[in-house]
């Protein structure tokens, strides 16, 4: 029986992976070859993506291919969503892309609603407003004259952006494009006519592929380079988030799902877009999915919170492990005051600890004195949104939602997960954790012809990895 082995990039926030995942037959199996740091770059008070760094360890991941003698079959990118870089009529990359952090859209959705109120902006595009979404980043780098927007030819959303360099093909890859505010839901198409109502080139912006096609092979100069060879680079569900939910080990459409990180996305997987006046109102999203679905979900800033704590502890000579924050947690279970996460004052403070004291303070709760006692807020606060949003998801959900699948980083987070099952009265099946780089792997070997749908890819998922399953308690 053949093996096939599929090159997974995995590109997150703060760091990035090489994930070589063999299929032989029905048994599948991954392997992290590389990793890297990534990180916002501060330029003169702009934040930028150094997507040139990105793309030199993708060489040298390639290189380790090539030192370990594995012949790899294709390669898949996936990255966060809405950012891009901008391109010149000659292919050349006009600086490095803006990050979505970059304070410059602030401000950004209000300006669009004096040409296209909010419910129409919904209406058309079912999206989660905001205002880092790629329609207000367009939107405000035109308002200030941003060199590279002003002599741009077209944009490429961040994995087709990475594709671009290894290929030198240009795609708009469909579940990437789907975050950006720029499309319509029920087409799938770029809605120009919105772009040009508010002064928007709607020439950036390439038409949608959907995922499964291949782009291109590497330029034989990379394939020199690092001794790998030409092998092609397949547009899988660049979107992390798209490419993680092929991964969810269910065995029926009865589930929703929480794609939990530095976010947490949860949702649950439908044939057609959910919109109406209720989903505005709660600020849901629709994003496309592989086979033609629907992601409907809902943003919420996840383990950002603590990582931002973490930040500033380590300077402070505090370099909790993940076991001591946990076991921290427990020893503060009964801590009672809880924050939103989504409160935009902790979208990207100067210091993460006093925004939520500052929190808890107006709130009139208990204000939190101990690093403990503010890591417990965080994860009951965490589980406490979780419960809220699955309450709101089923009342659009077109099925019972039975069981509820964590998957990505944070369901390594035993005492999260049972929170959480405690919080929403339902089962919690956690696993995998490296459920993107699985689904990016798995679409790669689908795009080969090996594998039928996502259910098949699903089967796999469940046969190859350990779950755990938390049941709720008092």
């Amino acid at each position: 029986m053949k093996t096939y082995n599929f090159l997974a990039f995995d590109v997150g926030a703060t760091s990035g992976r090489a994930v070589v995942g063999t299929l032989e037959g029905d048994d599948f199996k991954m392997h992290e070859i590389y990793r890297f740091p990534n990180a916002i770059l501060e330029v003169q008070g702009k934040y930028y993506w150094n997507v040139f760094s990105i793309y030199e360890h993708f060489k040298k991941a390639l290189a380790v291919c090539n030192q370990q003698q594995i012949e790899i079959h294709s390669i898949g990118i996936d990255t966060w969503g809405v950012d891009f870089g901008y391109l010149a009529a000659d292919g050349t990359l006009l600086g490095l892309p803006r990050a979505y952090r970059d304070p410059y859209t602030n401000g950004a959705p209000e300006k669009v609603y004096q040409t296209i109120p909010r419910e129409e902006l919904y209406q058309r595009t079912g999206i989660q407003i905001m205002n880092f979404n790629s329609l207000f980043q367009l939107l405000s780098a035109k308002n200030e004259d941003f060199a590279p927007y002003r002599h741009a030819k077209e944009i490429l959303f961040m994995p087709d952006l990475l594709s671009y360099l290894c290929t030198g093909e240009k795609v708009c890859e469909y579940t990437e494009a789907s975050t950006s505010q720029l499309l319509n839901p029920q087409t799938k198409q770029v809605d120009r006519l919105m772009l040009k109502q508010l002064g928007i080139n709607d020439e950036l912006v390439g038409e949608p592929i959907q995922p499964g096609v291949v782009i291109g092979k590497l330029r034989k100069e990379i394939a020199q380079e690092t001794g790998i060879g030409e092998i092609p680079v397949v547009a899988v569900a660049g979107h992390d988030t798209g490419s993680a939910i092929v991964a969810v080990p269910a065995t029926s459409p009865n589930f929703a799902y929480l794609s939990s990180g530095t976010w947490s996305l949860m949702g649950i997987e439908t044939e057609k877009p959910i919109i109406s006046e209720a989903s505005a109102q709660y600020n849901f999203t629709n994003e496309g999915g592989i086979e033609g679905t629907i992601r409907f979900l809902k943003n919420i800033t996840g383990m950002w919170l603590l990582e931002q704590c973490r930040k500033k502890w380590n300077k402070e000579g505090k370099d909790y492990s993940y076991s001591q924050l946990e076991e921290m947690a427990r020893q503060e279970i009964d801590f009672s005051s809880i924050v939103d996460p989504n409160d935009s004052r902790f979208d990207n403070p100067d210091d993460m600890q006093s925004a939520i004291i500052g929190y808890c303070r107006e709130t009139k709760q208990t204000v939190p004195e101990t690093d403990a006692q503010i890591i417990s807020c965080i994860y009951h606060s965490l589980a406490n949104k979780y419960k809220e949003t699955l309450q709101t998801l089923q009342q659009f959900a077109p099925f019972e939602i039975k069981t509820l699948h964590i998957i990505s980083g944070g369901s390594l987070n035993r005492f999260m997960n049972q929170l959480t099952a405690n919080a929403i009265g339902m089962p919690v099946v956690a696993g995998p954790s490296e459920a993107t780089a699985i689904g990016n792997a798995l679409l790669q070997a689908k795009a080969a012809g090996l594998l039928k749908d996502r259910w098949e890819i699903r089967r796999i998922v469940a046969k190859a990895f350990k779950v755990e399953t938390y049941y709720p308690e008092k």
